[in-house]
């Protein structure tokens, strides 16, 4: 009988820290998005004033050379 309540204990406990690592996952996952959107935020800028100017900074295609 104490062998079924220690397998049990032990059941119980090993989803435990299965959970507590999957809470652990859900909130990096989380604060990894967050800084992600904010890098997008900050390079977005510079990335529209790159593309604006497509001429200065991309070579032309060969089919556009003429």
């Amino acid at each position: 009988m104490t062998q079924i309540y220690l397998a049990a204990a032990l059941g119980v406990a090993g989803l435990a820290a299965v959970g507590f690592a999957g809470a652990r996952v859900v909130v990096a996952a989380r604060t990894l998005r967050r800084e992600i959107a904010e890098a997008k935020a900050r390079l977005e800028p510079g990335r529209a004033r790159l593309t604006g100017r497509g001429d200065e900074t991309m070579p032309q295609a060969a089919y556009d050379r003429g």
